[in-house]
């Protein structure tokens, strides 16, 4: 199995990253602008769209206010992962500041790569947005 991992820090309180993270249909206007064009809430799984065309249906796992996380998976769409589970914190570092991680844990291997590509472009767009 495949494991990506990305950290980050953020110029912004653990609480507030938590309310964008929690906001578990609303990716496409607060977590990732522009790099998700769309999302669309029914129930506990969430479509999304990708700048790129993607599109894929992600349930929600877990969304735990007290560790400040929330986990999903893959579950249908373009994508047709044979394991997929991924999860994001918001984790206090000094001086106010979140380190935010993203890691996600996929099969077969063969979409490592590709998922690795899109966590990196979309953690850059998620630094960005966290930071306003």
């Amino acid at each position: 199995m495949a494991s990506i991992h990305k950290e980050f820090v953020v110029d912004a309180t653990p609480d507030q990253v938590w309310e964008v993270l929690a906001d578990f249909g609303a990716v496409h206007e607060r977590l990732a602008p522009g790099f998700v064009t769309d999302t669309r809430l029914d129930a506990d799984t969430r479509t999304v769209t990708f700048a790129d065309g993607t599109i894929v249906a992600e349930r929600l796992v877990d969304l735990d206010p007290e560790s400040r996380r929330v986990a999903y998976s893959v579950v249908g769409g373009h994508l047709h992962p044979a394991h997929h589970h991924a999860s994001m914190q918001a984790l206090p570092v000094e001086n106010g500041k979140t380190l935010f991680v993203w890691h996600t844990d996929v099969l077969p291997d063969a979409l490592a790569a590709p998922m690795a590509q899109s966590v990196e472009q979309g953690s850059a767009v998620i630094r960005r947005a966290l930071q306003r």
